[in-house]
Order: structure tokens, then C-alpha cells, then sequence
């Protein structure tokens, strides 16, 4: 049995759908707010947005993406995780 290390790291990307350029709604905003708030830094571009964390956040930081934007009307939520070099 392979051991997850302590100092595992993670990206996690993710899209809000729906995206209105220069206009992002609440479901976009929201989410991307909550994560600063608990701390994490978040990366915002124009195709998405992203945080690295560690491996012991990545379900806080999905479940608070998820249930976040949807709460407030989106309709597409996207998140890919990537184990990244710690």
C-alpha cells in the first residue's frame, strides 16, 4: 500500500459556468472569495481559475467550490486536480 506523504501537493483548477467576460457573476465570484477568506491563494485567469494546495485541503477546497457556485446559479461547475512537486 502506497502512503500518501504529509507534504503532498496539489493544484486544483477550476471553471464556473456560466462566464460572461469582464462580467463574472456571483457563481463566479463567490467561491473564488470563500478560498481567500480560509486562507488559500487564488489564482484567477481568463479560462478558469486555480489553487495549490495541500493534498489534506483538496475536498474542503472542491466541496467549497462546488456548493458555493452552485448556491448562487451556476450551472456547470469544472475542477481538475494535478499532483504538482511540493
Amino acid at each position: 500500500m502506497r502512503r500518501l506523504r504529509c507534504d503532498a501537493v496539489q493544484r486544483v483548477e477550476f471553471t464556473i459556468e456560466p462566464f460572461v467576460e469582464a462580467a463574472p457573476g456571483a457563481h463566479v465570484t463567490e467561491p473564488v472569495e470563500a478560498l481567500r477568506r480560509l486562507g488559500f491563494e487564488v489564482e484567477v485567469g481568463p479560462f478558469g481559475s486555480s489553487c495549490t494546495v495541500g493534498s489534506e485541503h483538496v475536498g474542503d477546497v472542491v466541496a467549497a467550490v462546488a456548493r458555493i457556485a452552485i448556491a448562487h446559479g451556476a450551472t456547470h461547475v469544472n475542477v481538475d486536480i494535478e499532483a504538482v512537486d511540493s
